[in-house]
C-alpha cells in the first residue's frame, strides 16, 4: 500500500475528522450545548492533557478490565468529593491539584492503591479559558505524581453569576490488598497516634490567597497525594489501625472519629504537635486553634505500640512525612474522648468541630 493510501485509511479510521481545537478565550454557554463547542472543549483540552486509552474513547464511560483490579487485592474502594475552593490558585497549590490529592487520599487511607478517577467540571460563562488549562494542567500533573489516570469525565457551564468560576467533583476507584483492613473502629488502649508533617499548612495558605493575613513569609499549602506514602508505612506495618488524611476539621475531627467509632479515649500533648512559627503566629492573631485547621497533604495514623518507631522512621524517610511525629497515645479510660494535655501542664477536652472555622478551604 502506497504511503498516501495508508494516511487515508488512517483518515477514515479516524472518522473522518480532526481532534478538536478550542480557540474560544472564554467559555460561554455553548461549551456545555452538546455539541461542536463542546467537543472541541473536551478534546483540546481535558483528552489532550489526560491522554490514555480509556479516556480518548470519548465513550460516556469508561471501561477496565476486571482482571486488572484483580491484580492489585481483593475488595474495591470507591470515593467522591468535590471542590469549591475560594480562591482557584493559591500558594503550593491549586483546585486541579486538590481535586486529584483529595480523591487519591481517601482512597489511599483505606489501604487502597488508587488507580483511576473520574472529573466532572462545573464552569461559570465567562471563565477564561487559559484558567481552566492551568487547572488541567495542575490535574494532569497530580495524577502523574500519584499514579493513576483521569479515565472519565463530563463538563457543565452555567450562566454568569449562577457558580463562582469553577467546581470540580472527582471520584476515584482502588483496590485494597488482601490482608489489610484499616478503620476508624480498630484504635486499641496503648496505640500509638501519629501525624505525618506540619500541620495548618493548608488552612494558612488560604487565608494568605484570600488577603486576609499579612505574613512577611509566604506559607504555602501541603496538598500532594499521599498513596505513596501509605504503601510505605504498610510495607513496614501491614496491621496498621487507623488511618485518615486531616482535611475539613483538621486533626482534631479526625482524632475524635477514631475514638467515637473505637470507644476510648485518645491523649494528645501540645508540645508534639509539628506547627511551623508562621501557622502559630496566625492562629495567634485570629484566635483559631491549629488542632482544627485543615490539611491537603497530612494524615493521622494509629499504629500498634510495638510498632510506632518503625513505622515512624519509615515516614520520616519518605518525602511526604520526612516532619513525621508521634503526637500522642490511646487509653480506655473513656469511649469517645480527645484529651490534650497543654504546654501549661493542664488538659483540656478537644471537642469536633463546631460550625465552619474557614468556609470553602477545599
Amino acid at each position: 500500500m502506497s504511503d498516501q493510501a495508508e494516511a487515508t485509511v488512517r483518515v477514515i479510521e479516524g472518522g473522518l475528522r480532526k481532534p478538536g481545537r478550542l480557540r474560544d478565550s472564554h467559555i460561554t454557554l455553548a461549551h456545555g450545548s452538546g455539541g461542536k463547542a463542546m467537543r472541541d472543549l473536551i478534546e483540546d483540552v481535558f483528552v489532550g492533557s489526560f491522554d490514555n486509552p480509556a479516556l480518548a474513547a470519548l465513550e460516556d464511560q469508561a471501561v477496565v478490565a476486571l482482571s486488572e483490579l484483580a491484580s492489585h487485592g481483593d475488595r474495591l474502594a470507591f470515593t467522591t468529593d468535590t471542590f469549591v475552593v475560594n480562591p482557584l490558585f493559591f500558594s503550593g497549590g491549586d483546585i486541579g491539584t486538590l481535586a486529584v490529592a483529595g480523591t487519591v487520599n481517601d482512597l489511599a487511607v483505606s489501604g487502597a492503591k488508587p488507580l483511576f478517577l473520574s472529573c466532572g467540571i462545573v464552569m461559570e460563562e465567562g471563565l477564561p479559558v487559559e484558567t481552566l488549562r492551568r487547572v488541567v494542567a495542575s490535574m494532569k500533573r497530580t495524577a502523574e505524581q500519584a499514579g493513576v489516570y483521569i479515565v472519565t469525565g463530563d463538563t457543565k457551564v452555567v450562566e454568569r453569576g449562577a457558580a463562582d468560576k469553577l467546581f470540580i467533583n472527582t471520584a476515584g476507584i482502588g483496590v485494597v490488598p488482601e490482608g489489610i483492613s484499616i478503620s476508624a473502629r480498630n484504635a486499641r488502649p496503648g496505640d500509638a497516634v501519629i501525624v505525618s508533617g506540619y500541620l495548618g499548612d493548608h488552612g494558612t495558605a488560604i487565608l494568605v490567597a484570600r488577603n486576609e493575613l499579612a505574613l512577611e513569609t509566604q506559607i504555602a499549602s501541603d496538598c500532594q497525594p499521599l498513596n505513596g506514602l501509605v504503601e510505605t508505612m504498610l510495607r513496614t506495618c501491614p496491621d496498621l489501625h487507623c488511618l485518615r488524611d486531616a482535611t475539613r476539621g483538621g486533626v482534631a475531627t479526625v482524632l475524635n472519629e477514631f475514638a467515637q467509632s473505637s470507644g476510648v479515649t485518645i491523649r494528645v500533648l501540645e508540645a508534639a504537635l509539628p506547627l511551623r512559627q508562621e501557622v502559630k503566629g496566625a492562629c495567634e492573631i485570629l484566635g483559631l486553634d491549629p488542632l482544627y485547621l485543615a490539611n491537603e497533604g497530612k494524615l493521622v495514623a494509629v499504629v500498634p505500640a510495638e510498632a510506632a518507631q518503625r513505622v515512624l522512621a519509615a515516614m520520616r524517610a519518605h518525602p511526604a512525612g520526612e516532619h513525621a511525629a508521634v503526637i500522642g497515645k490511646v487509653t480506655g479510660e473513656q469511649a469517645g474522648v480527645v484529651v490534650l494535655q497543654t504546654v501549661f501542664g493542664g488538659e483540656r477536652i478537644v471537642d469536633m468541630l463546631v460550625g465552619e472555622q474557614l468556609p470553602r478551604i477545599c
